[in-house]
């Protein structure tokens, strides 16, 4: 296929390139940019006067449930939400009952993605078998299938020597290991931030210290195996301070942070709104505070939605009984764009966080916008007024706080290789 955008305002995170101008593309890659380009005969010719042309985004966390917990979502729900909310990569994470033990798996999930065409779903694979923490997976087999990264998820290691030996096997395969910080010991069970709040709703409360810990013990065992890490959903500002301190002594430390830590805090727990039921736990304003200070200033590298899409039922019980997560994909645009309103970030840093950025986390070349890379486009009307809704959610998954939260921006086209996979008209 071959498409012409004319008079877009070209936002590129990787080069800088902030200006208005055309762009071709050929069999799925950038072909040519600038003024005035005269397209291949036959191409659609779209003309984007005032709006935005964005890489795709790409997601660094997104429980994708299926094959194993279809119940809650699919691959095909998940990445047609994807595509209306201009995410074209989504890193598929292994969890409890869809777990990625070996290429046979890894393969199922690509293969069932790749039906679907709308989204390039990169796969993360388990560090230990069924994500148990005791026995190591065949982590060369999962990079030759494919997988990206591995992790342990939430699930906790039975020791730190077992860390230790999956860190260094992931060493010798050259994968990253993504981390999600956490002393179960210290968190007890617990269901939300401790503090004033959690003594107020008499709720068990996890301390912000079982994530500082968790990631100092990371640090050190760094230090001993020369592993590449990636911190997930960091929470507590006492984690933000030890990455600052980890990236200035040279250690391969990476990091991100859920949208929804951006925005909401302990306090939208006082009616016990299960919607707000995360893990890790809204923390303080202070904790809040500090984690948008580490994207101003580069020690948090990247913004995830941390899409966990539920049935309804999981989110109706008493809160103590429900399970935590958000459906963040629909609204990780909308909410980094917000950032840019209240000048945390330019445009550029924002969009930054969300597309090259992760992508660099990953290896990947996909978040940029250059001659020759593949056409995985964005068109972004920066001055549409809308308002999120849970009956218009694309996912299967309708556990959202924001609902009727009002945003500026929306996407108006999402283009795969160059294929239009959304269209908003």
């Amino acid at each position: 296929m071959s498409l012409l955008i004319r008079n877009a305002r070209v936002l590129d995170p990787a080069s800088g390139t902030d200006a208005v101008m055309d762009v071709c593309v050929e069999n799925g890659e950038i072909h040519s940019m600038g003024e005035n380009i005269n397209g291949f005969p036959g191409a659609e010719v779209i003309d984007a006067s005032q709006q935005w042309l964005i890489p795709g985004a790409v997601d660094l966390g997104s429980w994708l449930r299926e094959p194993g917990l279809d119940h809650k979502a699919t691959l095909a729900t998940e990445t047609s939400a994807a595509a209306a909310s201009g995410v074209t990569t989504l890193c598929y994470q292994p969890e409890p009952g869809a777990s990625v033990d070996n290429s046979a798996q890894v393969n199922l999930i690509q293969d069932l993605s790749d039906a679907q065409g709308r989204a390039n779903v990169q796969v993360i694979g388990n560090i230990t078998h069924q994500l148990a923490g005791e026995t190591l997976s065949n982590m060369g087999g999962l990079k030759r299938a494919g997988c990206v990264a591995v992790t342990n998820g939430w699930q906790p290691y039975a020791d730190l020597d077992v860390m230790r030996k999956a860190m260094e096997y992931a060493t010798t395969h050259d994968l990253t290991v993504f981390v999600y910080p956490l002393e179960h010991a210290l968190a007890n069970k617990g269901f939300m931030h401790e503090g004033a709040v959690s003594t107020r709703l008499g709720l068990p409360g996890i301390p912000a210290a079982a994530e500082t810990v968790a990631v100092a013990q990371t640090l050190s065992l760094m230090e001993l195996t020369g592993t590449r890490v990636h911190f997930c959903r960091l929470s507590a500002a006492g984690s933000v301070r030890l990455l600052r301190q980890a990236k200035q002594s040279g250690l391969a430390v990476s990091a991100d942070v859920a949208a929804h830590q951006l925005f909401l805090t302990e306090t939208d727990l006082m009616d016990y709104n299960p919607l707000c039921h995360v893990r890790p736990p809204l923390r303080a304003e202070s904790d809040r505070v500090a984690l948008l200070e580490g994207l101003a200033d580069g020690t948090i590298d990247a913004i995830c939605s941390d899409h966990q899409p539920h049935e309804t039922d999981a989110k109706l019980a008493p809160f103590q009984q429900t399970e935590p997560g958000i459906a963040g994909l629909e609204t990780l645009l909308p909410l980094t764009m917000r950032l840019v309103e209240d000048g945390t970030l330019s445009g550029l840093e924002a969009l930054n966080k969300i597309t090259f950025q992760p992508a660099r986390i990953i290896g990947s070349e996909a978040g940029r916008i250059t001659q020759n890379a593949q056409a995985d486009l964005v068109l972004f009307d920066p001055d549409a007024l809308w308002t999120f809704t849970l009956e218009t959610m694309r996912s299967q998954g309708k556990n959202s706080p924001f609902e009727n939260w009002a945003f500026q921006g929306s996407v108006s086209h999402t283009f795969l290789a160059g294929q239009p996979v959304y269209s908003a008209t």
